[in-house]
């Protein structure tokens, strides 16, 4: 297979992410303010719901099939093997997940009201799984993902212009966000023959595969608890108004994060591919490298997103949501927490099979969180939602950094990084001059907010061309000769 460029692919990966947090800049002025923050409620409860399902019916099987399959892309025939029963294996998750769904809705009364937007979401169950998006990121089809996600983006702006015009559209809005999906999947699976040939394959020993996902499943469904809990804890300690407060933080929180993770998205295959392969000093040599860069990403990211975050509410969702300001200011802290925790289980514990050491902490993390939820939420609202969720980042980060430091700790602190960190440090505050100074001359929301983003990225990369940081120049050549 054509080795493809990691920074071309980084390349790919954050304009793809680009655009994720553009359409819902688009998109989510409009519908929060036709849907009323009750609404947005009970669109985000259910869909906080039915992502416990889909995460059953994944069971860990993305992350094991990214770091197992690594090794065999090279070989069709053992790959469209591996394929086969990893695609098996998920279509048994997904029955059962479905089967658990109907025994919930039907166990429990609070979710009656809920009952027909989690029937729609409930759809891409099924479709999340036929879309082996596992099988893409081996490949590192990053062309392919970009360009298709654009185009059911575009068709899903249309159809919500169209069919959403009434806060009791809710519904309509479910209906649309799925089909957005449920798409990609399809055409996912179509085009899947490109790489291999996968088939519903039952006889073939399931232990050495069932025990690693089941694991790994553990540690994604603690995951999920503490990311998800806050809206469901929210919702039934308060009420959907609240939910809805905190879901816009929340969703900007979500969108946000994603954005600075670009990078090192397209490099987990890579890492999983070499420490498969037992190429250490590569592996070490490429793990620095992406570390030292959402270094220089990161800490600038979080300054400016607490710096401009009323600004960001005031735009996307307006002054009925102006509430959510405190609860994205706390997020943003977890921004980088989250970003380093996710380092180091993507890329150092789940390819050196430690999903044990995962498992461990995210079951921690989890009760930390859940535990704080009910005696935060009742005080702080929607703000002690958003101060678990630190919490929980912190802590994760802490205990894998504790898992993982016979394998990069001497990567961490070494000169470069501090170099790096030092950078960072300055021209975060360069990004809070510029950010006050805006703030205190401009009186536009909108135009604040263009200013600042525009005047923090250039400051910040004068701050990094003054330090001459050999990383600024790498990702200042490689647009050079993406753009050529």
């Amino acid at each position: 297979m054509k080795k493809k460029s990691l920074g071309v692919n980084a390349i790919l990966n954050s304009l793809q992410t680009l655009l994720n947090l553009i359409f819902p800049l688009i998109t989510f002025p409009y519908v929060s303010r036709v849907l009323s923050v009750d609404g947005m409620g009970k669109y985000n409860f259910s869909n906080s719901v039915i992502s416990y399902f889909i995460l059953l019916a994944g069971l860990g099987i993305s992350r094991y099939a990214v770091r197992e399959g690594a090794r065999l892309r090279d070989d069709r025939v053992e790959f469209s093997k591996f394929a086969s029963r990893i695609f098996s294996i998920n279509l048994c998750s997904t029955i059962v997940s479905y089967l658990l769904l109907f025994v919930v809705i039907f166990t429990f009364n609070n979710l009656k009201i809920y009952v027909n937007a989690i029937l729609i979401f409930s759809i891409q169950i099924f479709f999340t799984t036929l879309g082996v998006d596992w099988l893409y990121t081996i490949y590192e089809e990053y062309a392919y993902i970009t360009l298709r996600n654009i185009l059911f983006k575009i068709t899903s702006i249309i159809l919500l212009f169209l069919f959403v015009k009434h806060s009791n559209d809710y519904l309509k809005y479910a209906a649309i966000t799925t089909f957005a999906s449920v798409g990609s999947y399809a055409l996912n699976f179509i085009h899947a023959k490109k790489f291999c040939d996968i088939k519903i394959t039952w006889k073939f020993n399931w232990k050495p595969y069932i025990i690693p996902i089941l694991t790994i499943f553990g540690t994604m469904l603690a995951v999920t608890i503490y990311v998800n809990s806050d809206i469901i804890i929210l919702g039934f300690l308060k009420n959907d108004y609240t939910v809805g407060i905190y879901s816009i933080s929340a969703k900007i929180y979500g969108m946000v994060g994603p954005m600075i993770s670009a990078t090192m998205a397209v490099t987990i295959p890579r890492l999983a591919m070499l420490m498969g392969k037992k190429c250490y000093k590569e592996y070490k040599r490429l793990f620095k490298r992406l570390l030292q860069s959402m270094i220089i990403i990161v800490i600038p990211s979080v300054i400016g997103l607490m710096l401009t975050s009323r600004n960001v509410i005031l735009i996307i969702a307006g002054k009925n949501y102006l509430q959510s300001t405190s609860s994205l200011r706390i997020l943003s802290l977890a921004l980088f927490f989250g970003t380093m925790n996710t380092i180091l289980v993507e890329c150092v514990l789940i390819p050196s099979k430690r999903e044990k050491a995962t498992l461990i902490t995210a079951i921690v993390a989890a009760v930390i969180n859940v535990a704080l939820n009910f005696v935060l939420i009742p005080i702080l609202s929607e703000n002690g939602a958003a101060v678990t969720t630190v919490v929980a980042e912190l802590s994760s980060m802490l205990i894998n950094f504790r898992f993982s430091k016979d394998i990069i700790g001497k990567d961490l602190f070494n000169k470069e990084f501090l170099k790096n960190g030092l950078c960072a440090i300055f021209g975060g505050i360069g990004i809070v001059l510029v950010c006050l100074l805006i703030g205190n001359t401009v009186s536009s929301n909108v135009i604040q907010l263009i200013l600042s983003v525009i005047f923090s990225v250039a400051i910040y990369s004068l701050i990094l061309w003054i330090f001459r940081n050999e990383l600024f120049f790498d990702i200042v050549n490689k647009i050079k000769l993406f753009i050529k």
